[in-house]
């Protein structure tokens, strides 16, 4: 393999890093390619056909579902960030990423991920209006604040993104990087600096507990009013109707915090462990195929929403 270097302010810069990916036997390496490409298929597969449910049907013309058509379009790109060139490295000796493609990878990844974690948050102040304040939900959660909303989830995760990238960017990275992971991350680029990254990873952590923190926050308060209301609801059929229209919501906030929390937490710290590449298969890989299987075994509406797609 031949790489190709730069000189810069007499220091030699790397041009390409190594994704080491997950070292197994040739045999094993097409097992997990086979595994990891009909995941990935599904997952773009699943969702489509709700974005697809969405727009066509009526019924689900809802703040609700409006918010979940981003959710299921944002995981479609999430996953297309990482799986394809995955997916190569399973197949190819050459396992190396240029800089500014490792760059350009890590900038979307973090976009997306940044944006999910606002999204949810969204979601959530979405069923606790329409829980607590039923009555003044149309009133308050009108297309033009949906639009608001979402729109401010996503520029909140291009921002942030941005952000972090300018301090990434420039650290300084020499010779040709071995990165144990399968993707470009920023734990693992933080410690295959050649230079102290402390500033780099300073900012990101206050970021992250920004990005993390803030939407956890309201993710948290909106569930305990929801709580709340509902055990007052005197009626056990009541309760379980109620319930119903946030569950699926809660348990995917739960899988994705869960699995993303510690290791954007403290980055650096996580990368220490090779169990961090077993974590990071949960969010990029398990959970977004989970998502909408979630929904809709729990969502009536979407249920049949997709079965009217199928009949059209």
């Amino acid at each position: 393999m031949i790489t190709r270097v730069l000189e810069v302010d007499n220091r030699t810069t790397t041009t390409h890093f190594i994704l080491l990916g997950f070292p197994t036997r040739p045999s094993f390496q097409l097992l997990l390619f086979s595994v990891f490409l009909a995941t990935y298929l599904l997952t773009l597969l699943e969702n489509f056909l709700i974005i697809l449910a969405i727009r066509t049907d009526g019924q689900l013309h809802k703040p609700m579902y409006f918010f979940l058509s981003h959710l299921s379009f944002l995981e479609m790109w999430y996953v297309t960030v990482i799986s394809p060139k995955m997916l190569v490295d399973f197949l190819t000796y050459d396992k190396s990423i240029s800089f500014n493609g490792c760059m350009t990878q890590l900038y979307f990844f973090v976009t997306f991920v940044c944006t999910e974690y606002i999204l949810l948050a969204v979601m959530a102040f979405d069923r606790y209006v329409a829980i607590c304040n039923p009555l003044r939900y149309p009133v308050i959660m009108t297309n033009q604040l949906c639009g608001v909303l979402a729109g401010g989830c996503w520029l909140c995760g291009l921002v942030t993104a941005m952000i972090k990238m300018v301090f990434i960017a420039r650290l300084y990275y020499c010779g040709t990087p071995h990165i144990n992971h399968y993707f470009c991350d920023i734990s693992p680029l933080l410690n295959v600096s050649c230079e102290d990254s402390s500033q780099a990873e300073m900012v990101d952590f206050f970021l992250a507990l920004m990005v993390i923190a803030v939407p956890l926050c309201v993710v948290v308060a909106s569930y305990a009013t929801i709580l709340t209301t509902i055990f007052r609801i005197p009626s056990a059929q009541g309760r379980k109707k109620a319930f119903s229209t946030c569950a699926s919501h809660l348990t995917v906030v739960i899988l994705f915090y869960s699995t993303t929390l510690f290791t954007y937490a403290r980055p650096k710290l996580m990368y220490a462990y090779n169990s961090n590449k077993v974590v990071s298969v949960l969010y990029t890989v398990i959970v977004p195929l989970l998502n909408p299987i979630i929904y809709c075994l729990r969502n009536r509406e979407v249920r049949k929403g997709l079965c009217c797609c199928f009949i059209l």
